[in-house]
């Protein structure tokens, strides 16, 4: 199998995607390709009908007959013809003339098709048909392999148009083989990507932009590394109004057709960067009907704007998140001071920022890496043994009249979530402050596992994982260096170690 010089990254994919292409299996097989914007999906299927001589078409927003004359031309222009002389009645006439078999030297190769952007095919009448006729060609080619072959890949960026083609009594249910879903890189993925070696400025950097390939495009393949290189990229672009990603936010907003008051879907992202985790407190931020808002959040979390975080232990209402790190950072710092912004005061607006950037920013995603790295890159022993799932939890403390947010829980390998008396592996705890932790930051933790014993859950043997962004003081480092069920991950171990 080949793979292109110039993809980073992208192994799995790249093999599944081969894998697909390649298959002797015979008949039409179709496969379906999706990812927020900006994750490298075009890229990538470019690339693989480059090596694979595929024939691929970008659809654009136009109207029906002028979006089917330029898929009709591409056509042509794959055989040798001049634009125009194709001409097709719908498409299904166009998808079975594409995808008739190629004439080569060694005789008939099933030809590779790739329609790119697909839902804006699918916002009109004509091009609605596209599922239905490939389900046609699909049933046909069950039937007579021999006169029907070749390999459909069908893309696009909004999430909750791409992922219901195979949902319910869809015309694609059952005949589409391939489902992938191409996500943003990891955080160890993403620094690679941009080049950077420190780990305190690859962190933010992450913290900001996410692992969204794209995005390094229009930060004009940037690569800070410095703390003020970092700085300065993020004036000159995020909070430059001239800049693409000064409005990244709304640009995302339109991808999905559902969404038509994007006031209100900003409101409401917004509201839930400030700290509205739940329904109830996301309508009481915005002034809304908490009934009114059911819509609104249910589009949100199926176009992959919210996430909802289930609490690993308890039976309660899920936590609400953003997805991605750029609206989070437009929401909690260029709109509340969106005037200096546009008056070209950025660095100022930047710097009375530092606060909000720290506690709801950094923190968070702090807090997310140290689950992400307990889940994937953590050794056996780090963990207590192996592991499950892993998530977060809230544990009331009635003695203390007080309420812990448990960062990590690492549930025993098989274990199920909110099961009655789990086993525990491990559980942690992340700050992202400026300050070294302490011994009493490790009381802490000792006490919660203790009300987790105490509660029936099985966490008696459960390491201790305390993460720190700025490190341990003396003091910890001694005691933790005598007890083996405690491990110090500091920034430096998150990005290189286990």
């Amino acid at each position: 199998m080949t793979r292109p010089a110039d993809l980073f990254d992208r192994i799995t994919e790249w093999a599944d995607l081969e894998r697909f292409v390649t298959s002797s299996a015979p008949g039409l097989r179709i496969g379906i390709l999706y990812g927020r914007r900006r994750t490298g999906k075009s890229f990538l299927l470019r690339r693989l009908c480059r090596e694979h001589g595929g024939q691929y078409h970008m659809a654009q927003e136009e109207e029906p007959l002028p979006a089917l004359q330029r898929f009709a031309d591409a056509v042509a222009a794959g055989r040798g013809l001049a634009a125009g002389q194709l001409r097709f009645r719908d498409w299904d006439e166009g998808l079975r003339t594409a995808l008739r078999p190629v004439p080569t030297a060694g005789g008939q190769t099933a030809p590779l098709l790739v329609i790119d952007e697909l839902p804006y095919l699918l916002a009109h009448a004509l091009g609605a048909q596209i599922p239905s006729a490939l389900q046609a060609l699909a049933d046909e080619s069950r039937d007579a392999p021999e006169s029907l072959s070749g390999r459909v890949i069908l893309c696009g960026s909004a999430l909750a148009v791409m992922s219901d083609l195979l949902s319910g009594a869809r015309a694609l249910r059952g005949r589409a083989e391939l489902d992938l879903l191409l996500k943003p890189f990891d955080y160890r993925t993403s620094a690679s990507y941009y080049g950077i070696e420190d780990t305190d400025t690859a962190f933010r950097t992450y913290a900001y932009f996410g692992g969204t390939p794209g995005y390094r495009d229009l930060l004009g393949g940037a690569s800070p590394q410095t703390r003020s290189d970092l700085d300065e990229l993020l004036l000159s672009t995020v909070f430059n109004p001239s800049h693409a990603l000064f409005g990244e936010a709304g640009y995302l907003l339109r991808e999905d057709p559902r969404i038509q008051d994007r006031a209100l879907y900003l409101s409401v992202l917004g509201a839930v960067a400030a700290g509205a985790t739940t329904p109830s407190k996301v309508a009481a931020a915005i002034g809304r009907d908490q009934r009114s808002l059911h819509h609104p959040l249910d589009v949100l979390i199926t176009s992959g704007f919210l996430v909802k975080d289930e609490d690993l232990l308890l039976q309660r209402r899920p936590v609400l998140r953003l997805a991605d790190p750029v609206v989070r950072l437009h929401q909690l710092v260029t709109v509340p001071r969106l005037a200096a912004f546009e008056e070209r005061r950025a660095a100022p607006a930047w710097k009375a920022a530092a606060h909000t950037v720290s506690a709801q920013i950094l923190g968070p995603a702090f807090e997310q890496l140290a689950r992400e790295w307990t889940a994937r890159h953590a050794a056996e022993r780090t963990r207590g043994g192996p592991i499950g799932e892993v998530g977060s939890t809230v544990v009331n403390d009635s003695a203390g009249r007080s309420q812990h947010e448990l960062d990590v829980v690492a549930l025993d390998e098989g274990e199920r979530r909110q099961a009655g008396a789990p086993v525990v592996r491990a559980i942690g705890e992340a700050k992202s402050s400026d300050r070294a932790r302490t011994l009493s930051d490790l009381e802490r933790l000792d006490l919660i596992r203790g009300l987790l014993v105490a509660r029936g859950v099985l966490a008696e043997g459960a390491k201790l994982l305390l993460f720190g962004r700025s490190g341990f003081d003396v003091n910890l480092t001694e005691v933790a260096s005598g007890r083996p069920d405690v491990e110090l991950v500091d920034l430096e171990r998150v990005w290189h170690g286990e």
